[in-house]
Order: structure tokens, then C-alpha cells, then sequence
């Protein structure tokens, strides 16, 4: 296995979907298996390993690090790193990775700064920096692509820096690296956020350089892009023949990109539908999804029909849609007599699959106890876990639990964080949440004029309940107070760019 396959794989199951942007994948988590040596005194210890017999493997490798084997210190040092064959150790990883590289490896180079990029001490990542730029030198393309990753992900420098990603991903990219020419392409069609730095057509350009090098993962997103992008940029002849490549390595989400050209652009619904139907019959789940739309809202023909447009949402689900198991969970919860158990059964099936909106659901589902018992720790871990995904209601709930004290121990100064997150999103519940803070100086000083200004805001943002905090605060201000306040919410309603819309609370000193 190459170091391009083993460091950063990117997710490009993602990168091919025409409707999902790709993440970017440079994690602490380890790959599943190290890679083989073809030939070597590493080559009993490397195949052992790798057939699961992982202690045996490391005492095969042993006498051969104690010697300087490159490819035994590798194996050492992954072994201490994932804990399989030795005790978990970064120290013992971090070791063996350094004699590694010393001796000439180059995947150790890489496993070692990926360790060091996940580090929260700055010196690590400044150190994983000046490795992957040395190693940048002669293999320009792995180096620049983890590089480039890491400034776009703010390891690097104070914040996402865009221009340093595309920097390192354009030299990754002249070396021929086709993954960092997908993930320039994703940089320039706003994937990643910096909206304002778009450029479409330099975008379309790089996947055309990815899919004329041979890149598989180009293939759909290069024909979706010239069937559905910018209409200056269309070419419906060039896009379809992509996508009839993407079909023939049997890419079925190429159907979709089809359907949705057909639908979108052309309006013709019976044209799209009948792309749908060719991606449901690959069991393609997106393709499912569409399908059931059509029979749910009675298009292209179709008989309007909640009961197939079920069956099709199960055969998505069943194919591993998460969107599919949401619909399913919201529909079943609205019948008359709710199969609440069936609805459980798809909601935890698209939380697993993390869906943010699920896992907020799923959490509001334990808490309620509407399951028979409210279970407000199970809850929490699935709120935490949409709240870590950014969805503003479920740091709004999460920080309701966390002020109240339900699942566990209240903790104001968590609350107002969590409450500004959402707040910050427009999130209106979350704003009241953050002014009752204030009002009442928990985790943080009383502060009322600014507790009048964020409730006003919560009003202005359509929350009921924040019009009772406004008028218990109002009737506490003097004049001076209710000025301050007034200049307050007009500041809050013109956030600068670097300047949140509502701070956390600062917690109070004792």
C-alpha cells in the first residue's frame, strides 16, 4: 500500500456525490493495515501483521528494528500507534516513526506528522510542518497533499488559510497527484467555505486534468458539473459521455447526476425519473431517495402514493441512505397510531450513520421519554454528537440539559458556550437561552443591558418566550442602562466578519 492510500485517502465516496461536498479527511484515526514488502527481511514480520497475527508480527520485527530495519521500526512504530501487538503509545509511535524515517521510510515520515499535526501543542504541529516541508522536496505530491489539508484546516495557522492549501495543493497537483487536483478542484467550487474565492471554471478545469489522468473520482463530478453547473459552463454532450464512463465502472450515482440534469435543467420529470429508476435498480440509495420523492408528490405521472413512497424510502434506507431513514422516522411519528419502535429503528440507523439532524432527533426522542422512559445521559451523547457537527438545535438542547442539569451536572459556563454557538447560527431559542444567562449572572456577571440586547434579538429571531425575559429586564434598566442596551443590540445586528454576533459568557472569577 502506497503512502498515498495509507496517509490520506480522501473521502471520495463523498467527492463523487453530486449532492454531498467531501470532507476533508486528515485525522488522528489509524488505517487498518500496514503495508506490504514485497521482498525484504521485514517480509515475514510485515505478512504476518498484516494476516491479523499482529504480537507475532512484532516479534518478528524485533531483532530486525534493533538492526535499523526501516520497514521492522515502521511496523513498531504503527503497532504502538494503533495498539494492535504493543500497548498504545504516541511516545513508543512517535519513536519508531523518527528511526524509521531516519533509515529512509517514507510512509514513517508521514505517520509521524500526522501524529504531530493532531497534536494540541504548537511546537508538535510546527514540527510535523518542517518534516512535511523537507519531505515536500522529493515527493512533492504525498507531502504538499497533507500540507495543503492541514492549512486549510486552520493546524497551521491561526485560522483556515486558503491560500496556503491551494499553494500546497497546486504543487501536489504539478506532480502529478490526483487527488490533490480533486481536492483543488472541491477548494475553488466553495466546498471547503471561502464562497468569496470561487472560481467554477477553474474548478471544472482540474477535475477535466483528473479525469484526463485517469482518475476514476472524476468521472461524475466532471460530468454533473457540465450537465448541472454554471449555464455559461454546460456542455450536455461532453457531460454525458463522462457520466456513461462513470456508469461503466459502475459508478451508479451517475444516474443521479442524469436524473437531476433531466429535472432541474431540462424539466422534463419523466426523463429524470427514468434515470432515477436506473440507479434504483443498482440499488443506488440516492437514486432510491428520488424515487420515492416522485411517488410521495405524485410526479413525472405517478399516482400520488404514501404507501410506495414508503416502500421506496425502506429500500433506500436498506441501501444506506440516512436521509431516507429520517424521512421514514418523520413520517411514521405523524400517523395516527405511531409504530414508535419502527421510527426508533430508522432514526438510530441514520444517527449511526451520522446525520447530524437524526442524532438532534434521536436525542430529543430519549429525552422525552416518550420510548417509556426519559433518558436524558443518552440525550446528551447524541446531542453532543450533532452539536460537535455544528447543527445549531442541537447545541441549543444540549446547552438547555447542561443548564438545567438533566443527564448531567449543571454547568452554566457550558451552557453560554453551546447557547452562542447556536446563537451565532441565528439559532432564536439559543439567543433567549444566552439573555436569561446574563439576566440572571449565571456562569458569568449579571450583565442586564446586554441580556436586553440578546433578548430583543431572540424577539426580532421569532421566539415567543424571549418577549416575557425582555419585558422582566426592561422593567430593571434605568435610562443609562436601556441606551447601553439599545447600542448593544445595534452592534449585535451588524456582526463584523471577525467578530462573532453573540459572545459566550465570560465565566465570573470567584
Amino acid at each position: 500500500m502506497t503512502a498515498k492510500a495509507l496517509l490520506l485517502a480522501l473521502a471520495f465516496a463523498t467527492v463523487t456525490s453530486t449532492v454531498a461536498p467531501a470532507a476533508v479527511s486528515l485525522g488522528a484515526s489509524s488505517p487498518a493495515a500496514v503495508p506490504s514488502v514485497p521482498e525484504g527481511p521485514a517480509k515475514a514480520a510485515m505478512d504476518a501483521y498484516r494476516e491479523g497475527r499482529h504480537t507475532a508480527g512484532v516479534e518478528l520485527a524485533k531483532p530486525l528494528a534493533e538492526k535499523g530495519n526501516a520497514d521492522a521500526l515502521f511496523l513498531l512504530g504503527f503497532a504502538a500507534e494503533t495498539g494492535q501487538g504493543l500497548p498504545a503509545s504516541r511516545d513508543a509511535a512517535l519513536e519508531n516513526y523518527k528511526k524509521a524515517a531516519a533509515a529512509g521510510h517514507k510512509d514513517a515520515t508521514y505517520r509521524r506528522a500526522l501524529i504531530l499535526l493532531n497534536s494540541k501543542e504548537e511546537k508538535d504541529r510546527q514540527e510535523a510542518r518542517e518534516s512535511l516541508e523537507s519531505a515536500a522536496k522529493t515527493d512533492p505530491a504525498n507531502a504538499g497533499r497533507i500540507l495543503g489539508e492541514a492549512f486549510l484546516r486552520g493546524l497551521l495557522s491561526e485560522k483556515p488559510d486558503f491560500n496556503k492549501a491551494a499553494q500546497w495543493w497546486t504543487s501536489a497537483s504539478e506532480a502529478g497527484d490526483t487527488p490533490a487536483i480533486l481536492l483543488l478542484a472541491r477548494l475553488y467550487e466553495g466546498a471547503f467555505g471561502f464562497k468569496d474565492k470561487a472560481d467554477a471554471k477553474k474548478s471544472l478545469d482540474l477535475y477535466k486534468k483528473a479525469a484526463a489522468l485517469g482518475d476514476e473520482n472524476a468521472l461524475i463530478p466532471l460530468g454533473s458539473r457540465l450537465l448541472n453547473g454554471e449555464e455559461k459552463l454546460r456542455d450536455e454532450k461532453e457531460g454525458r459521455e463522462w457520466l456513461q464512463k462513470a456508469v461503466e465502472k459502475k459508478q451508479f450515482a451517475a444516474y443521479l447526476a442524469l436524473g437531476d440534469f433531466e429535472e432541474n435543467v431540462k424539466k422534463d420529470d419523466k426523463a429524470a425519473l427514468a434515470q432515477y429508476q436506473k440507479g434504483a435498480e443498482e440499488k443506488q440509495p440516492d437514486c432510491l431517495l428520488r424515487v420515492a420523492g416522485f411517488h410521495l408528490e405524485g410526479k413525472a405521472g405517478l399516482e400520488k402514493s404514501e404507501e410506495k413512497g414508503r416502500e421506496w424510502l425502506d429500500k433506500a434506507a436498506e441501501a444506506g441512505s440516512p436521509l431516507a431513514g429520517l424521512e421514514l422516522a418523520s413520517r411514521i411519528s405523524k400517523d395516527e397510531k405511531p409504530d414508535l419502535l419502527a421510527a426508533y429503528k430508522y432514526l438510530l440507523s441514520s444517527a449511526n450513520a451520522g446525520l447530524p439532524v437524526a442524532q438532534n432527533e434521536l436525542g430529543l426522542l430519549y429525552v422525552s421519554g416518550n420510548l417509556g422512559l426519559s433518558d436524558p445521559a443518552a440525550g446528551v451523547a447524541w446531542f453532543t454528537a450533532a452539536a460537535k457537527a455544528g447543527h445549531a438545535a442541537a447545541q441549543n438542547n444540549l446547552a438547555t440539559l447542561y443548564e438545567r442539569g438533566m443527564g448531567v451536572p449543571v454547568d452554566y459556563n457550558n451552557a453560554g458556550q453551546l447557547y452562542s454557538l447556536a446563537a451565532n447560527q441565528g439559532h432564536a431559542a439559543a439567543t433567549t437561552g444566552l439573555a436569561r444567562l446574563h439576566a440572571a449572572g449565571l456562569g458569568t456577571a449579571q450583565d442586564l443591558p446586554k441580556a436586553w440586547a440578546l433578548a430583543s434579538l431572540a424577539v426580532d429571531r421569532g421566539d415567543a418566550d424571549a418577549k416575557t425575559l425582555l419585558g422582566d429586564i426592561t422593567s430593571k434598566l434605568d435610562e443609562k442602562q436601556l441606551a447601553d442596551a439599545k447600542k448593544q443590540l445595534e452592534d449585535l445586528k451588524k456582526p463584523q466578519a471577525d467578530k462573532p454576533a453573540a459572545e459566550a459568557p465570560k465565566e465570573e472569577k470567584k
